[in-house]
């Protein structure tokens, strides 16, 4: 990476942290206390910020693509944090998206994902907040039911608290753009 393009990693994270960082007790999706939390929707609803992120997040898929030698064919984000930056990210890669919801919707076609996913199809996931990865793991595990074959979850921000453990022992390779670290946050 460039010296300009680890400034604009470096400036890029001390904005998520100036704008989303809150400091106090807080029950996170994991049940789990902290004393700090990261509000997603403080950063991923700025275009200041969610543009370079689609960037980021397009980089990544495109080196998963590349390890693998096989292209990624659908990006997918999960309700309702994943779907400002799956948005951005496929408007930036030309991958068409899917929205995967928390349950199935009990009206209309009852579906718990929205857009078209095709057997086999091979899938990266992206994440706002990676914790355990409890939510990204029920997203898997609903675009599996469905056929998908996931190759990838990628975090905008990795707490490394054990979510790249749990994906790992969940069989998907997990990666984050930045890690708490990244964002100068200590406990």
């Amino acid at each position: 990476m460039s010296t300009s393009a680890t400034m604009d990693r470096a400036r890029l994270a001390r904005a998520i942290a100036d704008l989303a960082l809150l400091r106090g007790t807080f029950t996170l999706r994991s049940g789990r206390t902290s004393s700090y939390y990261l509000d997603k929707y403080l950063f991923s609803t700025r275009p200041e910020v969610l543009g370079p992120l689609a960037e980021m997040f397009a980089e990544r898929i495109a080196g998963i693509a590349s390890r693998t030698g096989k292209p990624v064919a659908r990006l997918a984000g999960a309700e309702l944090g994943g779907i400002p930056l799956v948005t951005a990210t496929s408007l930036r890669t030309g991958l068409p998206c899917l929205f995967v919801r928390n349950s199935k919707k009990d009206y209309g076609t009852a579906k718990q994902l929205e857009g078209k996913l095709g057997r086999g199809d091979r899938v990266v996931l992206l994440e706002d907040v990676a914790t355990t990865a409890g939510q990204a793991l029920e997203a898997v595990k609903v675009l599996r039911d469905l056929g998908a074959e996931v190759v990838g979850v990628i975090a905008t921000i990795d707490r490394q608290e054990g979510a790249a453990e749990n994906m790992g022992a969940a069989g998907v390779a997990f990666e984050a753009l930045f890690t708490k670290r990244d964002l100068g946050i200590a406990e």
